[in-house]
């Protein structure tokens, strides 16, 4: 049970990164690769929410390691997709992103999923 709440920390913390990486770059707008890239560099390193992404990527990191020494990966990795429901999930309360009925159904068969990986460990 200790394995699955280091798992779930691991995962949440990923998922922060990505809301938290997403609010930043809604600051800052649509970028692409050429030029523009360079223009908006500045507003990149300074900007706190991508830095707190970094921040959570890393402690995540961190904890995805501790996990990787104590169970296979075959079955900590399964939890990943765990992800993709906190990420819908926080990106409709805090960014007030849209989901469709085929993102809930899906979000559905993830979760028997994993409740199924867990039961067997």
């Amino acid at each position: 049970m200790k394995n699955i709440l280091l798992i779930l920390i691991s995962v949440s913390l990923n998922a922060c990164a990505q809301l938290l990486m997403r609010k930043g770059m809604l600051r800052i707008g649509e970028v692409s690769i050429d030029h523009s890239l360079l223009k908006v560099f500045p507003q990149m390193i300074t900007n706190i929410f991508l830095w707190l992404s970094l921040f959570c990527y890393g402690l995540s990191i961190v904890t995805w390691m501790i996990v990787l020494s104590r169970v296979e990966v075959s079955f900590a990795y399964a939890f990943s997709s765990l992800g993709f429901i906190l990420v819908t999930i926080m990106g409709v309360i805090f960014l007030r992103e849209q989901v469709s009925t085929l993102k809930i159904i899906s979000i559905g068969v993830i979760c028997i999923g994993v409740i199924i990986l867990a039961m067997n460990y």
